[in-house]
Formats: C-alpha cells, sequence, structure tokens
C-alpha cells in the first residue's frame, strides 16, 4: 500500500461556513436575549451573601523588659515560616473554636446555619419521599459547623505574617462579626494556652527545685569527706602539697646537679695544668684567690729586683742569685697553692654528688605520692563536677520558676498575635453581581450559538466544496488511427505509445503558462510556451509523429529501436525494486501535475522498506511543496551555494518514510554557479540511499545528462498521450535513452479510498 499526500477530495468553504452566521442571526440574536434574560433575572432574585475578612497578624508580643532572664530574641520568636502559618490557620479554622463563636452568637437558632428551622414543605416532602438525607438525624452542633465551614475561608497572605479570616453571610452585620469573634476566640485560647504552660511549668519545677537541694547538698558533703579521707590538701596554684612539693624538688635537683658539674669540670681544668706544668693564670679559680695574687705580685716584684741587680752585677751574685732562689720558692708557692684549691674543688663536687643523691632518693620518693594523689584528684574532680551541675541545674530552676511564679500570680500571658484589622460592615453584596452575570451569560450564549451553527453548517455539507485538482476529469478514449510504415528498418514514433492510447481531459480549459524547470547543464531555469488548447476528438500524436518522421528521414534511421509501454505506479515502483536501480529521473513534460509520478513511486518504494531519496530540481517545488507542506525549507540550491550541509537540506516526508530534498531557498544564479557539483552530489546520495529519486520537470536529454549514471532509470511521467508527450518521448529516445520509460499516476488510490487523491 502506498502512502498517499495529506490533499482531500473536499475542502471547506470558509466564505460559505461563515455566511451562515449571517443567514442565522435572527436566530442566534433571540438565543443571546433568552439567556440574558434568565441570567438576569436570576442575578436580581438570588439572595443577596455579604463578606468580611478579619486580618490577624502573628507575631511576637513579648517585651523586651518583661523578657525571661537568659532568652535571646531568636529563641522567642514564633515558627513564621510556610509550615507555621498553615498550622495556626488549621488552629484558627479548628472546631473549638468554631463552637465557641457558635455558642456565643447563638447561630443555632438562624435558619441560615441550620435547615431544620422553618422548613419549607417541599423540603420535608422530598425527605419523605427518601430523595433527600433527613437533617435531623445530624447533630445540631454539627449542622451549625456544617454551614460555619461552607462560608469560612482561613487563609495566610503570600509573604506576609497575616492571616485573613473572610466569612459570608446573608446578614451584612453577622459576615462582620463572625470573623471578629472567630479572631477574638483564636487569641483569648493562645492566650488560655500560655497560662496552662506557665502553670503547669511552675508545677513541675516546685518538686524538682527540692530534690535538687537535697542532691546538692548530698553532693557538696561528699566532696569534702573524700578531700580529708585522702589528705588531699591545695597548694599554690590549685594543685596538691605533694605535686607542689615534687616540683620545688625537681629544681633543686636541677641546680644540684649544675653545680657539681661545674665543679668537677674546674677541678679537671686545675688537676690538667698542674700535671702538665702549664700557667695556671688562665684559670679563673686561681685568678680568683688572694693568696695566689699576692704570691704573683711578690714574684712581679722579685723578677723586677733581679733584671735590675743584673744590669750591675753577675748572675753569680749572692744577691742574684738570693733573688732567683726567693722566685722558685713562690712558684713552688704558687703550686702548693692551686693544689688547695684543687682539692676544695673536688670535696665541692664530691658534696654536691651526695646532696643530689638525696634529692633524687627524694623526688623517687615524691613520684609516688603525686601518682596517688592525682588519682584521688581524678575521683575528686568528678565529685566536684556532679556537685556543680546539680547546683547549676539547681540554680536555672529556681530562676525558672520564679519568674513561672510572677507571670501566674500576676496572669501575664503575652500572645503572639494582635487582631490587625478588624472586619468592618459590607455595604455592597459580593455576590451576585447582575453586571458580570449578565455579561457573562451575553457572552457564552453568543459563542455557544455560533458555534452551533458553524458545526451545523459543517456537518450539513452545505460549507464544503471540491478541493483544486483533487479529482482530474473523466478520461475519453480515442481509438489511434493506424498508421503505415514507409522504411521498415526505421522506428516509428507511432511505435513510442503502443500500446497506449489517446486521451484528454473533459472539459479542459486554456493551458497556463508552465513554471520553469531545469533544462540546461548549468539548470538555468527558462519559461515553457503556452500551449494552445485543442478538441480532443483532433489530438492525433501518432499522425504529428509519423509527419516528424518524414520530415527527418535521416535522423529516424539513425535513432535506436525501443518499444514504449506506459505502466503505473505500482509497476514503476516493482520495477525499480526488481531491477536494483540506484537512480531513478522522472522526466514531466506536461508540468507540475505530472510530477506526482515521481512523489508516489517514491513512497511505494520507500513503503517496500527500501531508503529513498526525492531530490526536486524542478523550478516551482511541485515535487517537494506536497511531502513538505511548505515551500521554504534549505534545498539543493543551498547545498550548491554553499550555504548548507547535507544534514541540512535532507527532510523527513511528512506521509511516508521517504526523505526529501526541496529545491531551496538560495540564490539560484549564485546556485548555478556550482552545478558541476551535481554528479558528485548524485554520487554521494547514492552511496547513502538505495533509491534516488530525480524529478526534473520538463527537462531535455541534455538537462539530466549530470544526473545520470549506473543503474539508472529514465521515467517519463504523463497525464494524457497527447502530442506534446509524444515529442518530449522521442527527443529523449533520440538524445541516448532508448530504455524509456511512460509512467502515470492516474487511477492510483490507496485500497478503501473513493476517488483517487492528488500526491501534489
Amino acid at each position: 500500500m502506498s502512502v498517499q499526500s495529506a490533499a482531500a477530495d473536499v475542502d471547506v468553504d470558509l466564505r460559505q461556513l461563515f455566511a451562515s452566521l449571517a443567514r442565522n442571526w435572527l436566530r442566534i440574536l433571540l438565543f443571546v436575549l433568552v439567556v440574558t434574560g434568565l441570567a438576569f433575572a436570576f442575578a436580581s432574585f438570588a439572595t443577596k451573601h455579604y463578606k468580611a475578612q478579619t486580618q490577624v497578624e502573628i507575631a511576637p508580643r513579648e517585651s523586651v523588659y518583661t523578657r525571661p532572664a537568659g532568652s535571646n530574641n531568636d529563641g522567642d520568636k514564633p515558627i513564621l515560616d510556610e509550615q507555621g502559618v498553615a498550622t495556626q490557620v488549621q488552629i484558627i479554622s479548628s472546631n473549638e473554636i468554631l463552637k465557641q463563636v457558635a455558642q456565643k452568637l447563638g447561630l443555632a437558632r438562624l435558619r441560615e446555619f441550620d435547615e431544620t428551622i422553618n422548613m419549607s414543605a417541599l423540603s420535608r416532602v422530598l425527605i419523605l419521599l427518601g430523595l433527600k438525607n433527613d437533617p435531623m438525624d445530624v447533630p445540631a452542633d454539627e449542622r451549625v459547623l456544617k454551614k460555619m465551614r461552607e462560608k469560612l475561608n482561613v487563609f495566610g497572605v503570600e509573604k506576609t505574617r497575616i492571616i485573613a479570616i473572610e466569612f459570608s453571610s446573608e446578614d451584612p452585620k453577622l459576615a462582620a462579626a463572625i470573623p471578629d469573634a472567630i479572631a477574638a476566640a483564636y487569641i483569648a485560647g493562645q492566650g488560655a494556652a500560655k497560662s496552662e504552660s506557665n502553670t503547669a511549668a511552675a508545677d513541675f519545677l516546685a518538686p524538682e527545685i527540692a530534690d535538687l537541694s537535697k542532691q546538692v547538698r548530698d553532693a557538696e558533703a561528699k566532696v569534702a569527706a573524700y578531700r580529708a579521707q585522702s589528705d588531699l590538701l591545695m597548694g599554690g596554684n590549685n594543685a596538691t602539697l605533694a605535686t607542689q612539693q615534687l616540683a620545688e624538688l625537681s629544681t633543686e635537683l636541677s641546680r644540684v646537679r649544675a653545680n657539681r658539674a661545674a665543679a668537677e669540670g674546674t677541678a679537671d681544668n686545675v688537676r690538667k695544668a698542674l700535671q702538665n706544668g702549664g700557667s695556671l693564670d688562665s684559670l679563673p679559680e686561681v685568678l680568683s684567690s688572694d693568696l695566689i695574687q699576692r704570691l704573683r705580685e711578690r714574684q712581679a716584684e722579685l723578677r723586677a729586683t733581679i733584671a735590675d741587680l743584673s744590669t750591675t752585677m753577675l748572675d753569680n751574685h749572692p744577691r742574684v742569685r738570693a733573688a732567683k732562689s726567693q722566685l722558685a720558692d713562690l712558684d713552688a708557692q704558687i703550686r702548693s697553692e692551686a693544689q688547695k684549691i684543687m682539692k676544695g674543688l673536688v670535696m665541692q663536687a664530691d658534696a654536691a654528688k651526695a646532696r643530689e643523691s638525696q634529692l633524687v632518693s627524694d623526688v623517687n620518693q615524691l613520684k609516688a605520692a603525686s601518682a596517688q594523689a592525682g588519682e584521688q584528684q581524678v575521683d575528686l574532680d568528678a565529685l566536684q563536677r556532679d556537685a556543680a551541675a546539680k547546683r547549676q541545674q539547681l540554680e536555672l530552676y529556681l530562676t525558672n520558676y520564679r519568674e513561672a511564679a510572677s507571670r501566674q500570680d500576676r496572669n501575664y500571658a503575652p500572645v503572639d498575635a494582635r487582631v490587625a484589622s478588624p472586619a468592618s460592615v459590607p455595604s455592597e453584596p459580593y455576590f451576585p453581581k447582575v453586571g458580570p452575570i449578565v455579561g457573562a451569560a451575553a457572552a457564552a450564549s453568543l459563542l455557544l450559538a455560533a458555534i452551533f451553527t458553524l458545526l451545523r453548517e459543517l456537518f450539513s455539507g452545505r460549507a464544503m466544496r471540491p478541493a483544486p485538482g483533487a479529482r482530474f476529469a473523466p478520461i475519453d478514449e480515442v481509438a489511434m488511427p493506424a498508421t503505415a510504415r514507409q522504411q521498415p528498418d526505421a522506428l516509428e514514433p507511432s511505435a513510442l505509445l503502443e500500446p497506449a492510447v489517446a486521451s484528454t481531459f473533459a472539459d479542459r480549459g486554456p493551458e497556463t503558462q508552465w513554471p520553469e524547470a531545469v533544462t540546461e547543464p548549468e539548470m538555468v531555469m527558462q519559461p515553457r510556451p503556452v500551449a494552445e488548447p485543442e478538441p480532443a476528438a483532433k489530438v492525433e500524436p501518432v499522425a504529428e509523429a509519423e509527419s516528424v518522421a518524414e520530415a527527418e528521414p535521416v535522423v529516424e534511421a539513425q535513432r535506436p529501436r525501443s518499444v514504449l509501454g506506459e505502466i503505473d505506479i505500482e509497476k514503476a515502483a516493482e520495477r525499480l525494486i526488481a531491477s536494483g536501480a540506484a537512480r531513478a529521473i522522472f522526466v514531466s513534460p506536461e508540468g507540475d501535475e505530472a510530477a506526482a509520478s515521481a512523489i508516489l513511486v517514491a513512497r511505494e518504494v520507500s513503503d517496500a522498506g527500501l531508503r529513498v531519496l526525492l531530490l526536486d530540481l524542478t523550478a516551482s517545488g511541485a515535487a517537494s511543496r506536497p511531502m513538505l507542506d511548505s515551500g521554504l525549507f534549505p534545498g539543493i540550491t543551498d547545498l550548491l551555494a554553499s550555504q548548507a550541509q547535507f544534514s541540512d537540506v535532507i527532510h523527513a516526508d511528512l506521509y511516508s518514510d521517504c526523505h526529501v530534498i526541496p529545491v531551496g531557498t538560495a540564490d539560484p544564479v549564485r546556485a548555478m554557479r556550482a552545478a558541476d557539483r551535481l554528479p558528485i552530489i548524485m554520487q554521494s546520495l547514492t552511496t547513502a540511499y538505495d533509491l534516488v529519486v530525480v524529478e526534473c520537470g520538463p527537462a531535455d536529454a541534455q538537462g539530466i545528462s549530470r544526473l545520470g549514471g549506473e543503474a539508472t532509470e529514465v521515467f517519463l511521467s504523463m497525464l494524457e498521450p497527447d502530442d506534446e508527450v509524444t515529442r518530449a518521448a522521442v527527443k529523449l529516445i533520440e538524445s541516448g535513452y532508448p530504455d524509456l520509460t511512460l509512467v502515470t499516476p492516474l487511477g492510483h488510490e490507496p485500497p478503501g479510498t473513493p476517488g483517487r487523491r492528488s500526491a501534489a
């Protein structure tokens, strides 16, 4: 089954369709007037309802002077997010508050809220017949609450902390009194809830404070007893005595060790100087001795004396020898004194060492005592923390209890809500609004009447007209005249149409000028000459072909021999599939209507499961417009002008799986400059698709020469076998296409569809 175009056999005549509104204006006007009158009567006699609104602000009302001690601003604020406001809305519309308001205002005595009061006879009859539920089966409170909920609307104002309470009633005063009463009941309920919370807090804190006081006394007593038992006396810096003594002994031990090391070092230096006979003047301990200093002074005096005597006496002089002897004695005394100093330093080092040993022993003892004191201190700290925590909790409870008791005694419970805008008595009813109701009824009735009139006109068929080109006129069959062959070896033009029949459209009018098509290799668009109509009975294409053959005997003798027959769309598709053709070139000498053959064949082959692309090379886009419903898509001219790529110019057929490349929107003159790229484009398309169908319009053999290649089939699309088709076929055969096939779209229609639908 081939996929056809979306063109219908009939179209809607919009002029005739909308003219029906003018023909039925009186009926429409009467309907509008009746509906408008009924709406006006309903709006005039309907019970009037009034609506009032009270606004409640949700905000903290606690004063900075009465705020509980230790609380901050953030912790004292109520929840004001979306969920918090929604919670307050539910509280305001709760049954408890509504019952309080109903009892306070006596709503159960009003017929507006209790339909059992002054019940009409009709209602009683309906109840007896079982057609209406008996309201007496429902408790009175529930009946009143149900009516109140129907008239009540509580909502939070968007992006604010305000809750609006709306109520509608037949009585304007009652419409304002009820939302005010609901707001007052809500605020009173919030205050009672806070007072109850303060009372509950005070009742809870009193016994807790008594228990905590006893626990604090016990905990502090445990701390004192444990401290005395463990002998954990505290010294300076909040440390135990053992720890403090250990620190002091450690300091003393470090100092003693330093002194011992210094004494041992100095003694070693003096010993080395004495043993090596070195100078003792470099040792600080020797220089610091007064006796050695006096001996050194005496040495200096003797050396000065010896020097003076040496100037006048010889070395063997008794006085010189006596002075040198004294000098030697002084050196011996100095060394003896240095040895004494060394022995003193050694004794000092030994004493420091002994002191160090004693201190080490004391430190070790204090370490053990300090470790034990540390373990006991841990237990003591735990007892102290427990006592401190209980005392802190006791102080907090005492503070809270005093605040709760003071608020309870003074009956102070600030509510986090206030009436921001009380309701005012409405002066005008919100329902019914006579003007809007009547206007809406008039507009709706006018619209409904117009739609009903249009639909009735459309379904009656009076607004339908035949679609242009939806059906071809019936074809009269005319027997072909017999022809004589003057040259048996030459191919006669009459043989091109055997066994085709000559036919013409019935009542065919003068043809208009055909659109331009590709005729030259450079694809320059040339207009077709206007053909004059001829009577159907006088159409003799075979005779004209004979005359052409007689006028050109040389050309006739050189033509390749071919037998040409006419096939339909299905056979053309079967031929392409069976032959495995890669290209199918369609020439339509009769113009755009004949281009339907290329469309139908492409769709037929696509329905068989092959990948098919249709390339539209007509000037008017006759082959691509029915497949895309528009001629504004980029196509082959855009591709030739390098303004688009393959992916931009290949589009899907709206009614089949076939693809199509339209004519395009680029400048044809610029596109024709790149006409040499057509063979390359055709080769690329042939590689990507199983079959490429090219519609060339009324082109000649030279115009389609660039499009051919291996496995190419050439078709001549024909609507009626007239002389124009005959001449085009002869020219194509003479130009090297002897296997030309005539194909016609006539008679091709989907199964089950009456008549033939145009593909174009």
